[in-house]
Parts: C-alpha cells; sequence; structure tokens
C-alpha cells in the first residue's frame, strides 16, 4: 500500500531488533536476554534492553519506560490461551516499569506502551490492569463450553491410525469427549524439528479427549494402560499429554 518495493520481516527476533535498535540510537548501550544469554538484572544506567517475553532483567530503581512489541503475534496464536499468556507476558514486563509513585530525580515515572489492537480483551484488562476482571470473563466462557479449567483434557498426537486405535482401545471414563482428531500444521520451512513434531514427511494428527472434573485421574490411568499394550506388541506408540498447555 505504501508503494515501497523493498521487503522486511514482520518479526525479526530480540537479537535482529537489538542490531536495529543499535544502528538508530549509536550512542546508548543496547543488552539483549533471551535463549541462550538471559540476564538477571541490568544497572541503573542509560541503555536499551532488548529482552524475549519472561526473560526481561530486573532494573535497579525500575525500568524508565517499557515497549511491547508484536502483540498482534502473540495474540494471534491458534490457541485457546493465547490471551491469558499475553496478558501474563504484558503484566511481567509492565511490572518491572517504574509506577507514578517512584518517580526518577526528574520527578518523572515510568511509562508502558504495547503494540497491539487496542480493542483486544488481553489489551484492554493490560490498560485497566485488571487481570482480575479478566480471568473472571474467560472461566465464566469456557464454563458454557466446557473447557479447561471446568474439565480434564488430554492431548494424543501421532500417525493417524495409531492415534484412533489408542483411542479405540483405551477404557476411557464414561462421559469422556473425544474432539478431533485434525491434522498437526507443517513445521515451518528451515525450522529445526522440536520435540512433538512429526518426523520430515510425515503428517500427523491430534485428537483431545475430553472429562468432567474429578475424572483426570481415571483418564490419565487408562491412557497409560493402552500405551503399556502397545509397547507390549511392539505397535507405533503415539504421545499423550495430560493436561496440554496448548489445547487450539
Amino acid at each position: 500500500e505504501c508503494g515501497g518495493v523493498r521487503l522486511r520481516a514482520s518479526i525479526v527476533g530480540a537479537r535482529r531488533t537489538a542490531e536495529e535498535l543499535g544502528r538508530a540510537f549509536p550512542a546508548v548501550p543496547v543488552r539483549t536476554s533471551g535463549r541462550d544469554h538471559v540476564l538477571t538484572s541490568v544497572p541503573d544506567r542509560p541503555a536499551l534492553v532488548v529482552s524475549t517475553p519472561g526473560a526481561e532483567p530486573i532494573a535497579e530503581g525500575g525500568y524508565a519506560a517499557a515497549l511491547l512489541l508484536d502483540g498482534w503475534a502473540l495474540l494471534g496464536r491458534p490457541d485457546l490461551r493465547a490471551g491469558e499468556d499475553a496478558l501474563r507476558h504484558w503484566l511481567e514486563a509492565a511490572s518491572l516499569v517504574r509506577g507514578h509513585g517512584e518517580e526518577d530525580a526528574e520527578g518523572r515515572g515510568g511509562t508502558v506502551v504495547i503494540m497491539a489492537e487496542p480493542t483486544q480483551r488481553p489489551v484492554q484488562a493490560l490498560v485497566r490492569w485488571d487481570p482480575a476482571g479478566y480471568a473472571a470473563r474467560e472461566l465464566a466462557e469456557r464454563s458454557q463450553l466446557g473447557f479447561p479449567p471446568i474439565s480434564r483434557m488430554a492431548a494424543v498426537t501421532g500417525p493417524a491410525e495409531a492415534v484412533a486405535e489408542l483411542i479405540a482401545s483405551a477404557g476411557l471414563p464414561e462421559g469422556a469427549e473425544t474432539l478431533g482428531p485434525v491434522p498437526l500444521p507443517p513445521a515451518p520451512p528451515g525450522r529445526p524439528r522440536r520435540p512433538g513434531d512429526p518426523p520430515t514427511g510425515e503428517v500427523w494428527e491430534r485428537a483431545l479427549l475430553r472429562v468432567r472434573p474429578g475424572q483426570g485421574g481415571a483418564l490419565a490411568a487408562a491412557l497409560k494402560e493402552a500405551k503399556a499394550g502397545r509397547l507390549a506388541r511392539g505397535e507405533k506408540d503415539p504421545a499423550v499429554r495430560v493436561d496440554p498447555l496448548d489445547i487450539g
């Protein structure tokens, strides 16, 4: 729309962001925190700190400002917990910024700027500093849909035939529901294989098993017994995770 002819990545990562900021502010030190190099703290001196979510170092005296980037990417993950995870990361980062009762020597408090659609519910919860209200509304909606924490879930992932056979052979608790299976999205090209990713060239599926509160132990026991039987027969064993973090 702007008529430009050059390409630029929409998300460049903390290290690349630090390099760009270093060129924009050549006289200001730039520190990075994340992955294989996490800082625990930074001194009370002028600097730019670029951090991945969850790896923010503590600044002596608090940060003067925080810029929360890539909000659309955090909120756009295809997962039920995307909103709560994003809000948790934002609150953790914002809590490291000086409050308005903690002004510096020049009487200035801290500032937090978030780059995200302002009408999104997690963004509004951050602006109002109201995580309790956000959690209450999320709980009410999940209660209507039967999603955790109102229910207990387990994810079964692997080749389609192995997933179907494991579920069929498991003595699931009464009233257990099966959601799916659905094909797993392929890993992005060039990304190293992560635990839980299908081998190159294979298409895996994922099914979610849902039971009522109080049946989590019975669900885990049934899946454990079914897995043990398949291992004893030398059959392909799909991965099983009770209370999966990702349930999108």
